[in-house]
């Protein structure tokens, strides 16, 4: 199996863009293919996950392809929901790793506020079992929500642990450019404070609107290559060095212990497995916090800490800039973003940032594996990276 390199970056404001969508995939390709130095690829992959539903659009791949003047390229869409970024960039990876292709460009784009937000959040909830769950009102709020009240009955989370994530992730995307939310907030606004239920109130009890991400807009790219390509390209040697997907029961009443999240748990073993590290070799890492309970939950359960820890480790600071290991530096989902489809190679391209040291006043000093978690429905289909700076 050859060794895979990401040689080219490129990404757009997370926000309400009024662009076509094949112009969001299709603009942080640029980028990438400008970073990288290259003007064609051998295929192209596009992740996307609501553009037959809420742009009336289908084909994508081949509108973006032919938007970037890079046919006769193939190029596909993937869509796995919110982890369709990770699994583009899965398959990206084995193409050439496989011997297919030599380079592959991998962008994404969402656009789910061209719908209302009633819309937008019917489009998620159809990530819910069609039959035991999305019929009877089920949303991923809701899920959330339910999956939050027991871990703080089994763990001790509170609400206070929850606001402490939003605080961090805001605080970070403040030095982010590209951020959803430019918006200062404080535990004292959001939670303590008289006018806390009017600037803060529950959303699904136990969270609360500053617990739960903003629905985004936008789209992020990343050029793969082979090791030959990358070293003549002159570039930092930023290996793809671990892949790792797994799914869990569907229905997440099914589930065996409710509480645990066997999907992260398992894509993460093997992508640690494949890179030869494991989770204490990580610098910095982005988590798939769509609601701020995950970050705490999927920080446990790819290895970082213990089980029932990660409020404990957040509270002694060791997950913020500056911290053992900062987590979602770029602000995460919380409050950069969360373009659906868009979301996991967002992802990918602020650990690339963080490992060439070219994230400015959020680079991680000495930043040398990062790793990443996209996280799919309400963790029933999980895909995690490892990425490795080798000079």
């Amino acid at each position: 199996m050859r060794e895979v390199y990401v040689v080219g970056i490129g990404i757009t404001s997370f926000t309400r863009l009024e662009y076509p969508l094949s112009e969001i995939a299709a603009y942080p390709a640029m980028i990438a293919l400008k970073d990288a130095g290259l003007s064609k690829v051998d295929h192209v992959y596009v992740a996307n996950m609501g553009s037959a539903r809420a742009n009336h659009q289908t084909g994508l791949a081949s509108a973006v392809v032919d938007t970037l003047s890079l046919t006769p390229a193939g190029a596909e869409v993937i869509e796995n929901g919110p982890a369709s970024g990770a699994s583009a960039i899965k398959q990206g990876f084995m193409a050439i790793a496989s011997g297919l292709h030599d380079t592959v460009l991998v962008t994404s784009a969402e656009r789910l506020r061209e719908v209302n937000n009633l819309e937008a959040t019917d489009i998620v909830a159809s990530l819910s079992h069609p039959l035991a769950e999305y019929i009877y009102g089920v949303t991923l709020p809701s899920l959330a929500a339910m999956f939050t009240r027991l871990y703080m009955q089994e763990y001790g989370v509170t609400e206070r642990h929850l606001a402490m994530v939003a605080v961090k992730n805001h605080d970070n995307a403040l030095l982010n450019f590209f951020a959803h939310l430019h918006e200062k907030i404080t535990i004292e606004g959001i939670l303590d404070s008289p006018e806390a239920m009017t600037n803060n109130p529950y959303v699904a009890e136990p969270l609360r609107f500053f617990d739960c991400c903003p629905v985004s807009d936008g789209g992020a790219a990343v050029i793969l290559a082979t090791a030959e390509v990358a070293k003549q390209l002159n570039k930092p040697m930023i290996r793809l060095a671990g892949v790792g997907q797994a799914t869990d029961t569907h229905c997440v009443h099914e589930r065996a212990e409710p509480t645990d999240l066997l999907a992260v748990r398992g894509a993460a073993a093997k992508a640690f497995q494949m890179a030869g590290v494991s989770p204490s070799d990580v610098n910095v890492a982005e988590l798939h916090d769509a609601f701020t309970i995950l970050e705490i939950v999927e920080s446990e359960e790819v290895g970082f800490f213990k089980k029932g820890e990660g409020h404990l480790a957040l509270e002694r600071g060791e997950t913020r800039l500056g911290g053992r290991l900062p987590i979602n530096t770029s602000g995460g989902l919380k409050a950069k973003g969360h373009p659906v489809g868009a979301t996991g190679v967002g992802q990918a391209h602020e650990i690339v940032l963080q490992l060439r040291g070219e994230a400015h006043k959020r680079q991680v000093e000495d930043a040398r594996i990062g790793f990443t978690c996209n996280f799919g429905g309400f963790g029933n289909n999980v895909v995690c990276l490892v990425f490795k700076r080798e000079n």
